[in-house]
């Protein structure tokens, strides 16, 4: 019966933070991981970079509930979650929060100096995000940033410092993130625009912000040429793999329009995940080969 209870409540947890979503931005920092030290780090300094990117995914998911729970009581889409359901309450997900983004920064210190100074900056754009939308049409961007904060991330726990490259991929991840986000967020542009909530769908309307996906994610392939291009541990294999992401991304775009948004969860969330392992194995390929 107790081991019941508690299988029951991780998968509760899975779905509340989407943990089947982390492929998103873990791809491109373990790509930023291996270019920053030029092949695959001591273990454990690999094992406090995974613990500070769970951590902080995670716990920045779990807020984002928290904060998000009176809207998505709202949104007949979103009113299935676990708060607004009374499957888990508002302080046992703070305190599961708190507790991740302890993790991430005690991974932090683990890793180097900066990486813990720079750590409060990480946990500001977690908890911020979720606020973005009731003030701003840019909050696909702000997420995009926050989760680019994984690849950058990597290569300063690596590295100890900054350089183009990681700004070039964590350039790549935002717009790749704002992008699709603003695919999924369309699917609410008439909840959002009846009750205040700031979007690009809301602020430009559906047609017009698919336009602007479809020019980030152009923007986003750019940068990851561009990371390609000044990297000398990737090649061919590695543009193979840009290649098949093009085609990915015109496929997302094309299996969707203003009138017909019934793929939107597929566009979104199914092929970026696609997206986001083709472009780790065909890095790690060419990489290691």
């Amino acid at each position: 019966m107790v081991f019941n209870k508690v299988i029951k409540k991780a998968h509760d947890y899975g779905v509340l933070v989407m943990f089947s979503h982390t492929i998103f931005s873990l791809s491109f920092a373990l790509i930023s991981m291996l270019l920053a030290g030029n092949g695959m780090p001591p273990i454990n300094k690999l094992i406090w970079i995974l613990v500070a990117f769970l951590g902080a995914r995670t716990g920045a998911n779990a807020i984002n509930r928290v904060i998000d729970a009176e809207i998505d009581k709202k949104n007949p889409r979103t009113s299935v979650r676990q708060i607004p359901q009374g499957k888990m309450n508002k302080r046992e997900v703070i305190v599961f929060s708190i507790v991740c983004f302890l993790v991430m920064v005690f991974a932090a210190a683990q890793l180097n100096l900066l990486c813990l100074i720079l750590s409060p900056i990480a946990l500001f754009l977690m908890t911020i995000y979720s606020y973005t939308k009731r003030f701003t049409w840019m909050c696909h961007l702000v997420l995009g940033v926050t989760c680019a904060a994984a690849p950058v991330g990597a290569w300063i726990a690596v590295t100890g410092s900054i350089s183009l490259l990681p700004l070039f991929m964590g350039a790549a991840n935002t717009l790749w993130v704002a992008g699709f986000d603003i695919i999924y967020g369309a699917q609410d542009y008439e909840f959002d625009t009846n009750n205040g909530i700031n979007s690009i769908p809301a602020r430009f309307g559906v047609k017009n912000s698919l336009l602007i996906s479809s020019f980030f994610h152009v923007l986003a392939m750019i940068f990851l040429v561009i990371v390609g291009l000044l990297s000398s541990s990737l090649g061919i294999i590695y543009f193979i793999g840009l290649a098949i992401i093009g085609v990915l991304f015109f496929v997302e775009h094309k299996i969707i329009s203003p009138d017909n948004l019934s793929q939107v969860t597929i566009a979104s969330y199914g092929i970026n995940q696609i997206v986001s392992i083709v472009l780790l194995i065909f890095g790690l390929i060419d990489f290691f080969i």
